[in-house]
């Protein structure tokens, strides 16, 4: 009788291994935690949407998105970060299988390909800010430079994440706090994706093609 006690309890609980749960972070509070952060950045994204939907229009006698948008451009740097959430894809995928090395190659693809979207991202402005089309020109490029560079910014956010938890694995492993992280910054990554192609679709082709 002893010996099957001492076989399911652990030393420092006495508790059936069986029964022991994450008491300090809980699983699913911690993803219901998310999803509610990610439903206020959508409010965020919503509002912003909104307010170029209402401005986009106002040129100020200024520059219109014809004039402005290299679609090209804005269409190489979509691939970038469509490739990016292919990529953290294939990480996840690894991850699941356990392969410690292979999830960190794919995470630093997905970083890189993040760098490029950023970097083209702020050559973008500065070229737009050279020819005298900053946000302050007009309502127009006060709700462009607004959206974009929110979107930007949660993208910079998203690399820098994204490098942390490279480090924290690369040094303890696939723990299952890691991996729940993974997870977290799987969905963020994701949604900034999604939030993209509204991007690309209602301010940048509605704009050169409407």
């Amino acid at each position: 009788m002893s010996k099957t006690r001492t076989h399911l309890a652990t030393p420092e609980t006495d508790v059936p291994e069986f029964y022991q749960t994450d008491e300090h972070h809980p699983e699913g509070s911690t993803m219901l935690g998310f999803w509610i952060y990610l439903m206020s950045d959508c409010l965020i994204f919503a509002v912003l949407f909104a307010v170029y939907g209402v401005l986009g229009r106002n040129y100020a006698a200024g520059p219109s998105p014809v004039d402005l948008f290299d679609l090209p451009l804005v269409a190489v740097n979509t691939a970038m970060l469509l490739f990016s959430s292919i990529t953290y894809g294939f990480a996840m995928l690894w991850m699941e299988k356990g392969a410690k090395a292979r999830t960190l190659g794919w995470l630093a693809v997905t970083g890189v390909f993040g760098a490029i979207f950023i970097a083209l991202e702020l050559y973008e402005f500065h070229h737009l800010i050279h020819e005298g089309a900053g946000p302050q020109r007009s309502a127009f490029l006060s709700s462009f430079f607004a959206l974009v560079g929110t979107h930007g910014l949660h993208v910079t956010f998203g690399i820098v994440w994204l490098i942390t938890l490279m480090v924290q694995v690369s040094k303890f492993g696939l723990t299952i706090e890691n991996k729940r992280r993974l997870m977290c910054l799987s969905m963020f990554w994701h949604f900034l994706d999604v939030v993209w192609i509204g991007v690309f679709s209602f301010v940048y082709l509605m704009g050169v093609l409407g």
